[in-house]
C-alpha cells in the first residue's frame, strides 16, 4: 500500500523558518512535489524534484526562498522553507509519482499525501 505521510507543519512567524517533511513507503517513485492549497483558493504547485537526478523545479512565488531535497537513504523529501510570509499559509501536500511533462503540474502526480497546516502569523 502506498503511502505518503507529510510532517513538520505549524505556526510560525513572518520571516521564519519551517521544515516540511514526507514520508513515502509501499514504493519508490521518480518524482515527488509539494503542492499548497490556502482556504478559498485552488491548489497551486510549490517545488518538485526528480529522484534520480535531483534536478529541481520550483512556483516563482517561491523561488529563492523554499529547497527541495531528497534522503535516498531514509526515502523522504523536505520542503525547506525559509523567509515565511502571511500568503504562505495553507495546507502543503506532498505528492508521487512517474516522471512525466509537467513537473509542476498536479495532474502529473498519481499519490498524495493528507496534508500539512502551515501558518504564517504578521
Amino acid at each position: 500500500q502506498v503511502q505518503l505521510v507529510e510532517s513538520g507543519g505549524g505556526l510560525v512567524q513572518a520571516g521564519g523558518s519551517l521544515r516540511l517533511s514526507c514520508a513515502a513507503s509501499g514504493r519508490a517513485f521518480s518524482r515527488y512535489a509539494w503542492f499548497r492549497q490556502a482556504p478559498g483558493k485552488e491548489r497551486e504547485s510549490v517545488a518538485a524534484i526528480t529522484w534520480t537526478s535531483g534536478s529541481t523545479y520550483y512556483a516563482d512565488s517561491v523561488k529563492g526562498r523554499f529547497t527541495i531535497s531528497r534522503d535516498n537513504a531514509e526515502n523522504r523529501v523536505y520542503l525547506q522553507m525559509s523567509s515565511l510570509k502571511p500568503e504562505d499559509t495553507a495546507v502543503y501536500y506532498c505528492a508521487a509519482g512517474p516522471v512525466r511533462i509537467g513537473a509542476l503540474a498536479s495532474t502529473s502526480y498519481d499519490y498524495w499525501g493528507q496534508g500539512t497546516q502551515v501558518t504564517v502569523s504578521s
